[in-house]
């Protein structure tokens, strides 16, 4: 495999602006960085957003666990991470303006491109709004850091954009382990014991399913008993649990861990 060049050079900076990075909305939106781009000390993950329909890449467990609840909230119609602070020569002049300097590359000593770990689109009333989130950890709010950040804030201040900085203190991890549970089960075509079924025939399958788990009820009981009845799969009424939490047509407590060995009170949307 060849290996990555490393570092960021004025070369790179031109033929990511040629790419178009950074620019489009939902599915045609480019990151500027990608996990193939920049090492993380971080644990990296690549998810499809269920919203946007693309790739989405993400250098550690909280912005993933952030992605997590952005996508799962009904304000939110977009959802861009990595984005970047530009034109550069714009950073560069605030960075200045502040008396710090701008961050460079450690191997080029070029000016880097700051980003955005996210830029998100939601509803506003009737309107739309967009704001601007950095994910960082509290260890990691040192001096230099935080210079960092006045830059990227005094960006966004210029553009009338609300940002502000999220650690893992606001990320509540058991309400994104929750959604990372049920994610994959969004499109239940793609699942596991489901192929054969056409659209109406799912649409039936969940409303069946849907209908015997409302109330309070033992979620792994109910899948063995609707299994045996629809001669199902083992482990397809689970699935279609979480395909109905994923896609809001029923509602629990997200802010617990979800047990299906115990008891779960299921509300109809």
């Amino acid at each position: 495999m060849a290996k990555r060049k490393r570092g960021f050079t004025n070369e790179k900076y031109d033929k990511w602006i040629k790419e178009n990075r950074g620019i489009g909305d939902k599915a045609n939106y480019k990151p500027w960085l990608t996990i193939q781009d920049v090492p993380s000390i971080g644990k990296v993950s690549r998810l499809l957003g269920i919203k946007t329909g693309r790739q989405h890449d993400f250098f550690s467990d909280n912005e993933t666990n952030y992605f997590y609840i952005a996508e799962f909230s009904d304000l939110t119609i977009d959802i861009k991470e990595q984005f970047p602070l530009l034109p550069r020569e714009e950073t560069i002049i605030i960075a200045k303006e502040l008396g710090i300097n701008h961050p460079v590359d450690p191997f080029s000593k070029e000016p880097t491109v700051i980003t955005s770990d996210f830029l998100i689109t939601i509803k506003d009333k009737n309107n739309q709004k967009i704001i601007s989130r950095t994910i960082k950890q509290c260890s990691d709010l040192q001096k230099r850091q935080i210079e960092k950040f006045e830059i990227e804030r005094r960006y966004w201040e210029k553009r009338n954009v609300d940002w502000g900085i999220v650690t893992e203190r606001e990320i509540n991890k058991t309400f994104a382990s929750n959604i990372e549970l049920v994610y994959q089960f969004y499109d239940l075509s793609k699942i596991k014991g489901f192929e054969m079924y056409n659209s109406e025939q799912m649409k039936n399958l969940t409303n069946e399913f849907k209908a015997s788990i409302l109330g309070k009820s033992i979620i792994r009981n109910k899948s063995y008993e609707f299994a045996e009845k629809m001669l199902l799969e083992g482990g397809c009424g689970i699935s279609i649990f979480k395909h109905l939490i994923i896609t809001k047509q029923i509602g629990i407590d997200m802010l617990v861990p979800i047990n299906v060995d115990r008891e779960i009170l299921v509300n109809d949307v």
